[in-house]
């Protein structure tokens, strides 16, 4: 079937001003698409003008035969769509070229429609979109399989990476900070009728993407819904906010470890942040040095001094744990009691109990810090 308007197959026409039309369409592509307008001249008049070349020649034949495309013709639509995403052209800008070029040539060749015509006019549109409904999916599938096979490339690259500096058999470019990450689950994971799996995920998106946003350079991690490994390049001096935006991002309160090294000392602090994070993650969520922790990480290290240390507080119950460890860290007893949201005077018969089952006073001085080595050691015991 031939699809005629003003008086002349649409099919021939196209075809005898098809440099015409193509340019058209490259112009209007500039004028309407930012993405094309910075596009170097060279692949505008070479690459780019082929395929428009080709797509309006193979979009005439479809419009002279009254069939869509044939699969040589689709596969051509496939691989021109890998190109563009091996060049980095967004997805969306390459499926806008081929409406702009349909829209290019209705724009032409409608106005000069007669009456007589109207019914070819509407014929003419309904198979334009049937072509649209075809072409679309296989661009899209020829540009997502290139950028697959981009991303799987460059996430095997990373990975050997990270793991050649994790064991040391790599040296980094320039100094890092080791992050160790605890995430505990979004709210959304624990819903009832909520795939926990996508929560997860959604969740680890939003966590990794806010570290890249951090960075001018890739930050290589190995990381799961859980938590895990990120190396972060520069120094140390950004990195509380970088947490706290990467937390916020998250959705949840995390615990993050960070150690700062030099080139050559990666796979070192990363055992460190590791073993940082350890013992973070029984004082709760933030950012933790090791300076942060130094008594309860110490006193995680095996020495014979642990178990004793802990039998200390070992009679106390867990309220009783509770209450002397928030007093100790506020200091005095009606700061502690706001926390504990209790009356001041039960904090104070609380710390008589501690006394009583410890023989230490947290009221006095010189025993607050072997309290506070017997909860650190309390804490660090499995």
């Amino acid at each position: 079937m031939s699809y005629v308007i003003g008086g002349r197959p649409v099919a021939d026409r196209i075809v005898a001003e098809l440099p015409s039309f193509a340019r058209q369409v490259i112009a209007a592509l500039v004028e309407r698409v930012p993405a094309y307008a910075q596009l170097p001249a060279e692949e505008l008049q070479g690459d780019i003008f082929r395929v428009v070349d080709h797509a309006l020649r193979a979009f005439a034949q479809v419009l002279g035969s009254g069939e869509l495309p044939s699969e040589d013709e689709l596969r051509f639509l496939r691989e021109s769509a890998a190109r563009r995403a091996e060049e980095g052209v967004p997805i969306d800008v390459v499926l806008t070229a081929y409406h702009v070029g349909i829209q290019v040539v209705w724009e032409s060749l409608v106005p000069e429609a007669r009456p007589e015509e109207v019914g070819e006019v509407l014929a003419l549109n309904a198979l334009a979109l049937r072509y649209l409904q075809l072409v679309t999916p296989v661009v899209s599938a020829g540009y997502l399989d290139e950028r697959q096979t981009m991303f799987d490339d460059e996430r095997s690259a990373r990975h050997t990476l990270l793991a050649g500096l994790l064991d040391g058999s790599v040296e980094a470019s320039g100094p890092l900070v080791v992050l160790a990450l605890h995430v505990p689950p979004h709210p959304d994971e624990l819903l009832a009728g909520v795939d926990a799996a996508i929560a997860g995920r959604r969740k680890l998106r939003r966590l990794r993407t806010e570290l890249e946003r951090h960075s001018r350079e890739p930050v290589l991690s190995s990381l799961t819904p859980d938590g895990g490994i990120a190396l972060l390049p520069g120094e140390d001096d950004r990195v509380d906010r970088i947490v706290a935006d990467v937390a916020k991002a998250a959705g949840v309160p995390i615990t993050v470890a960070a150690v700062a090294t030099q080139p050559s000392g990666v796979a070192a602090a990363a055992g460190l942040a590791r073993e940082v994070l350890a013992v973070a993650v029984r004082s709760g969520p933030g950012l933790y040095r090791l300076t942060d922790v130094l008594l309860e990480y110490q006193l995680s290290r095996p020495s014979a001094a642990l178990g004793p240390l802990a039998s200390i507080v070992e009679p106390l119950t867990e309220e009783l744990v509770q209450t002397l460890e928030v007093y100790l860290r506020r200091g005095s007893r009606r700061p502690a009691a706001t926390e504990l949201h209790v009356h001041p005077n039960t904090v104070d018969y609380r710390l008589r109990r501690v006394a009583e089952l410890t023989g230490l006073d947290p009221t006095r001085i010189e025993h607050v810090t072997l309290l506070t080595a017997a909860l650190a050691a309390r804490r660090s015991r499995p």
